[in-house]
């Protein structure tokens, strides 16, 4: 599958149009199942049709213009009716109004392609979906796996290369951890890095946003596109300036797979190779996040529960995913002091990794294991709990301490499947990660190249 730099060369150099684009994603779509909630099939084909005809006379909006990208279903699409997929908004009115980072998104030619299917109100990072069905990628051999959620649909849009990227969610690690469950590219934003209105919130001082791609330089593409931008605005750091603190706390849990931690030291030792200063220490405000989703419970859930709260007590609430309707009702037990106490740590911390990283890039596992199987998930909602907290609980990390992230492919695991590596900085620091996860690209290229720094 091409990426979107290429994607963007090739119709400069006329070597492929919009059209032809459009309908390779149609085509694409026919061959997998559960992975769009809703496709605008007439509509993408009439905007093809203009980007094309708009690189014919030389006036494309952009370099993206006429590329097809897909959108969660948590994302109001005009025309289109935002599900969240949950039958209890079977019956809502489509949108009136792109939501603004459609708006900017579609100012640059960029063409929302279909809405993708998602854990039921984005709450849950497994991506499992009764309601929809549940997307999974076309590895090779072996037993489905979970996609990893919520942006389900939008990883596996992408993984199965129907489409080159994708916009997701993010509140506790719904573009990180299905990033890291196929192998892809998953940038989470700082909250306050796009505009929210149009997006159907979760947890509203947590929510985010992001593109999944295949490499970090078309995250920064697709980035400032939702911004507006007419280009990227971070570029390459140089690598020999850029300095990672891997956390060695998270190695001492018992959870974590051996070739996920083998893997994350190795692209450490390559970076260092290559120039780059590595320390392995204790972070202390990483045991601090940890300690206070332990003692108080997940800020997350008392938001979404409260946001919610009118659908789970509601005449509709037995339409509810079981799963996610018993994480919601186990949510009203925080009471306002816990959710206070929470917010508080919340502040303090934010502050404290700033101070405690004092420039370098925070380097932790994205998930602590491979895609987990998906029947034995389907099938005993306890194990689910488990496994759906297992898969979190490093990139809540983040989310708590509003740090933008982004998570890399690092390797193979069991059963051959990809594991994955996060670089985080402190909230508000975004370009400075992109900056220095293009210069991870780099350096981890000519690593594998055998080439110099």
């Amino acid at each position: 599958m091409h990426s979107l730099a290429e994607i963007s060369r090739r119709l400069a150099e006329g070597e492929v149009t919009p059209v032809a684009l459009m309908e390779a994603a149609l085509a694409g779509v026919r061959t997998a199942e559960h992975v769009f909630i809703s496709l605008s099939e007439e509509e993408a084909r009439r905007d093809a049709e203009a980007a094309a005809a708009r690189w014919k006379l030389g006036r494309a909006l952009g370099p993206l213009d006429g590329i097809p990208v897909a959108i969660k279903d948590l994302i109001d699409v005009r025309g289109s009716r935002t599900t969240a997929g949950s039958l209890t908004r079977s019956d809502i009115a489509p949108a009136q109004a792109d939501a603004p980072v459609i708006v900017a998104l579609k100012a640059r030619g960029v063409i929302p392609f279909g809405k993708t299917n998602l854990s039921e109100f984005a709450f849950s990072g497994l991506g499992l979906n009764p309601h929809f069905g549940t997307p999974i990628a076309d590895f090779a051999g072996g037993e489905p796996r979970a996609p990893g959620g919520s942006s389900s649909g939008s990883a596996i849009a992408v993984q199965r290369g129907i489409v080159v990227a994708a916009i997701g969610t993010d509140t506790a690690g719904s573009i990180r951890v299905p990033a890291a469950f196929n192998g892809l590219v998953g940038y989470k934003a700082s909250v306050a890095r796009y505009d929210m209105r149009g997006v159907h919130p979760l947890a509203p001082s947590l929510d985010s946003l992001g593109p999944i791609c295949r490499t970090v330089g078309d995250c920064t593409r697709l980035d400032a596109a939702m911004r507006g931008l007419a280009a990227p605005t971070a570029t390459p750091a140089k690598i020999a300036e850029l300095r990672f603190v891997v956390d060695e706390g998270v190695f001492e849990d018992g959870e974590l797979q051996p070739a996920v931690r083998d893997n994350l030291l190795g692209v450490m030792a390559a970076l260092s190779g290559q120039g780059a200063r590595v320390v392995c220490t204790r972070v202390r405000a990483v045991a601090g996040a940890l300690d206070v989703v332990a003692r108080f419970g997940w800020l997350g859930a008392a938001e979404a529960r409260a946001l919610l709260r009118d659908v789970v007590e509601g005449p509709r609430r037995d339409r509810i995913d079981p799963r996610v309707r018993t994480r919601l009702e186990a949510a009203a037990m925080l009471d306002p002091e816990q959710v206070a106490r929470m917010r508080q740590a919340r502040r303090e911390l934010i502050v404290a990794i700033a101070r405690e990283l004092d420039g370098a890039v925070l380097v932790l596992p994205t998930v602590k294991h491979v895609a987990p199987l998906l029947a034995p998930l389907e099938a005993d909602i306890d194990l689910f709990a488990r496994v759906n907290l297992a898969s979190l609980s490093l990139t809540m990390i983040g989310s708590l301490l509003d740090m933008p992230g982004i998570a890399l492919p690092s390797g193979t695991g069991e059963a051959g499947l990809p594991t994955s590596i996060l670089f985080s900085l402190p909230s508000g620091e975004d370009d400075r990660l992109l900056a220095a996860g293009l210069a991870i690209e780099v350096a981890l290229r000519q690593s594998h190249q055998g080439n110099p720094a």
